[in-house]
């Protein structure tokens, strides 16, 4: 009985962690950092643009990884991520077509 006690002490020690996960986030800042390096790449994207780009989505990160650090992400802390990728993703497409390039 201690035995199984204790392994569902440990399953859920390491499954928290899990559940405090946001693959849709995840997948999100993967395609948006893809965007910015396209857009550098084709010359869309500024020096500075990018720059900022980049910015915005290492504080999507980092507020992610603030919303993890308790080992659940509520439904507030996922709506305000998702609502600031979003503000993100507009920010690059903005940036992609505007009428600065690189060249």
């Amino acid at each position: 009985m201690l035995k199984m006690l204790s392994i569902a002490a440990l399953t859920a020690l390491v499954a928290g962690p899990v559940m405090a996960g946001t693959p849709v986030l995840n997948q999100r800042e993967h395609n948006q950092i893809h965007r910015i390096n396209q857009g550098v790449r084709s010359g869309a994207l500024t020096r500075p643009e990018a720059a900022r780009l980049y910015r915005a989505e290492y504080r999507l990160n980092r507020n992610e990884a603030i919303a993890k650090s308790d080992g659940v992400v509520t439904a507030r802390e996922r709506a305000r991520l998702h609502n600031q990728a979003d503000r993100t993703s507009q920010r690059i497409y903005n940036q992609k077509h505007d009428s600065q390039t690189r060249y």
